[in-house]
């Protein structure tokens, strides 16, 4: 077990990876999202975000948590209105994103599923797409399921990610700069497994 916690991390963890440089960045409050996802084997649904915050990137389905909602009342409304489906949402994990574009962090409770009803729609949000946990591509039913694109993703997923596809508990963060095109830079990051 791990004893020193990044500020913002609580909980009994077993530290599973860290990296980056400096000094953490300060928060003055937290700021609660969803993010669920949809597992099926070694498959996982993403969907490409087609405007606002993350556009062009390929994510989970979620946003901010509405006044007077769970946060898994939010998860399932969330992924209804960017998928058009519906799952038996179960929480799988924590993310705190803290940036200097903001003074408060990101607190991203992560959702999974192993099953759903409904087919995947694309949305004026999100554009669904399956991907495989296996490099390279891999076949399912006549389709090639690609790999997946985290160069199309927020820095991190990859650490976190496949703990996500394995059913282990997990809890994370990331910080991270802005730059001159507005993209957004990992500077340190921490990941630990629930005991």
């Amino acid at each position: 077990m791990t004893s020193r916690l990044p500020p913002g991390i609580e909980g009994n963890l077993i530290e599973y990876v860290q990296g980056g440089v400096g000094d953490w960045l300060s928060f003055d409050h937290k700021r609660f999202y969803t993010n669920a996802f949809i597992i099926q084997g070694d498959k996982i649904l993403l969907g490409l975000k087609k405007r606002g915050f993350g556009i062009n990137k390929y994510n989970g389905f979620g946003g901010k948590v509405e006044p007077g909602e769970t946060l898994t009342e939010a998860a399932i409304r969330e992924l209804k209105e960017e998928a058009d489906i519906d799952a038996p949402l179960e929480h799988a994990g924590s993310l705190l994103f803290v940036t200097n574009a903001v003074v408060w962090a990101f607190q991203i409770e992560i959702f999974s599923a192993r099953s759903y009803s409904g087919t995947p729609t694309e949305s004026d949000e999100m554009r669904p797409k399956w991907f495989s946990f296996a490099s390279p591509a891999t076949c399912d039913a006549d389709a090639i399921v690609p790999p997946i694109p985290y160069e199309m993703m927020w820095d991190g997923d990859a650490h976190w990610l496949p703990l996500l596809a394995q059913g282990r508990k997990f809890v994370g963060r990331i910080d991270s700069v802005t730059q001159n095109d507005g993209e957004f830079a990992m500077t340190r990051h921490w990941f630990g497994t629930v005991i």
